[in-house]
């Protein structure tokens, strides 16, 4: 079911760790952004925008991990944007044997024979200085950043003054930073920095698992994931609900304690 969060912005929600489609209002057709995640899901979006009597005329990933790469027969054959890093990242995996059975090696096992591999990945990047999505709707601005992962990026719709941020600024899970990058930690809090910078100009967030919050929380939420990345930056347990003992998803403090660990390998620090 589709649940309108701000004037033309929808959002449809995953049984699947909280995962957020969103779908934005255009002048002749709908902006769909992250699409997922099992077939009977993507069947729902699509039954629900046939109700609305809107077709989808474009789509969004906002970054290269498979469960924002997907797409389904009925929602046609139409540009599905990412950026330039992204796209070449996807192409990259897609171009290599056996690409499928890597995926499926990480797919939830509860959803492992729902979710469809057909059309996966199929996006095509922006113009590297493109800083807008092109289709005939409301101004969509691309914000590039590497804080989740090479190619990601987060959409402020202008109009609605919605912030939509991929995998990032959860409610429910802690920063997971990009550690193939040569600077993860500097790369998170530049794209947190990047989020203060335009938080004023948004009334909501919309995550890419968790729950949409309002413009308190979406300064909340800057400042959580501000002092858990600086935090790991300083050595420092942080004092984070999430990876707590009452953390949302029992497997998160193990992640945590994971994403530590790596992070002192990472600068050549004794166990």
């Amino acid at each position: 079911m589709l649940q309108q969060i701000a004037a033309g912005v929808w959002v449809h929600e995953s049984d699947f760790l909280k995962s957020n489609t969103v779908i934005v209002q255009g002048r002749d057709g709908v902006l769909l952004i992250d699409p997922g995640i099992t077939t009977v899901e993507l069947d729902d979006i699509a039954a629900d925008l046939r109700h609305l009597g809107q077709r989808v005329v474009a789509g969004f990933s906002t970054h290269p991990h498979w469960d924002h790469v997907l797409w389904h027969p009925d929602f046609g054959d139409v540009p599905r944007y990412g950026t330039a890093v992204g796209a070449a990242t996807m192409a990259a995996f897609l171009s290599q044997p056996g690409w499928a059975d890597d995926i499926a090696e990480g797919l939830p096992p509860e959803h492992a024979d729902e979710i469809p591999m057909e059309l996966l990945g199929l996006i095509s990047g922006l113009p590297p200085e493109a800083n807008e999505i092109p289709w005939d709707g409301p101004r969509v601005s691309v914000l590039e950043h590497r804080g989740h992962s090479e190619g990601h990026a987060a959409l402020l719709i202008e109009d609605s003054r919605v912030l939509v941020v991929g995998d990032m600024l959860s409610d429910i899970l802690m920063p997971f930073l990009d550690l193939q990058a040569h600077h993860p930690i500097e790369d998170y809090l530049s794209a947190l920095q990047l989020f203060e910078s335009v938080a004023d100009r948004a009334d909501a967030v919309i995550p890419g698992h968790g729950s949409v919050g309002d413009a308190a929380e979406l300064h909340a939420r800057i400042d959580l994931d501000l002092a858990y990345v600086r935090a790991l930056r300083d050595g420092d347990e942080p004092d984070d609900p999430r990876v707590g003992p009452g953390a949302p998803l029992d497997w998160l403090p193990d992640i945590h304690r994971w994403q530590m660990q790596r992070l002192r390998e990472l600068r050549g620090e004794p166990e």
